[in-house]
C-alpha cells in the first residue's frame, strides 16, 4: 500500500537521521539516501526541494521536541534553579537518545551544506540560552541569586556546558554519553549559580 506524502516525508527524515548516526560522519549524499530508501533521487525531490530542506526538517523536529518540553518545564515548575536543572537535563537526554540529531546540533552534519542551516542552529541555541537566562532571573526573584547577578554570563556558561557534552558525545563515536556524569556535574553547576547569590558562604 502506498504511503501518504506526509508519511513518506517523515520516513525520509528518519532515514537521514539514522545515516547521521554513523560515527565516521561521512558526508551524506542524496544518492546514498535514495539508495537506503530504495527509491530514486527524483522521488526524494518530490517531497523536498533540496537536501538543505531535508536538514531544515530535522532542525524543525529538534526545535519542536526541545521547546515543547522546555515550555512544559517553565509552566509547571515554579522554582527557577530547578527549571535550569530540568532544561539542561533535557538537552543531555535528547542528545543521548538522538545521535544523528546531535551531529546536527553541533554543526558537524552541516559542514559544506547551505549556510542558512547553521544560522538556524545558532538561533535555536540562542533561544535555549534565553530560556536559561529567564529561569535564572526567576531564581533571583526567589532570592536564590542576587538581583544584580550576571544572568547572561551564567546562561552562556550553562549553554556551553550542554554543547560541550554534545561535542564530546559525537567526537567519541557516541561512547561518552552526555548523561554519564550529570549527577556529579549538576551540583558543580548549581554551586556556580549560587556563587552569584548573597547566601552565607557562597
Amino acid at each position: 500500500m502506498a504511503t501518504k506524502p506526509g508519511e513518506r516525508r517523515l520516513q525520509i527524515l528518519q532515514t537521514l537521521a539514522e545515516m547521521l548516526e554513523q560515527p565516521k560522519g561521512e558526508k551524506i549524499t542524496t544518492a546514498a539516501l535514495a539508495a537506503r530508501l530504495e527509491c530514486s533521487e527524483a522521488a526524494l525531490y518530490r517531497h523536498f526541494a533540496s537536501k538543505a530542506q531535508m536538514f531544515e526538517g530535522l532542525i524543525e523536529f529538534i526545535e519542536a521536541s526541545l521547546f515543547g518540553v522546555i515550555n512544559q518545564i517553565t509552566s509547571e515548575e515554579s522554582e527557577g534553579l530547578k527549571q535550569v536543572e530540568l532544561i539542561i537535563g533535557l538537552l543531555l537526554r535528547f542528545a543521548q537518545r538522538n545521535r544523528g540529531m546531535t551531529r546536527v546540533l553541533i554543526g558537524d552534519a552541516l559542514v559544506n551544506e547551505n549556510e542558512r542551516l547553521q544560522a538556524r542552529i545558532n538561533a535555536l541555541l540562542d533561544k535555549i540560552e534565553a530560556a536559561l537566562k529567564q529561569a535564572l532571573r526567576i531564581a533571583a526573584t526567589q532570592e536564590n541569586l542576587k538581583p544584580d547577578a550576571d544572568f547572561g554570563a551564567l546562561a552562556n556558561l550553562l549553554r556551553c556546558y550542554a554543547v560541550g557534552r554534545w561535542e564530546q558525545y559525537a567526537r567519541s563515536a557516541f561512547s561518552r554519553e552526555p548523561l554519564a556524569q550529570w549527577p556529579q556535574q549538576w551540583p558543580m553547576l548549581y554551586f556556580a549559580c549560587l556563587s552569584q547569590s548573597g547566601a552565607p558562604g557562597a
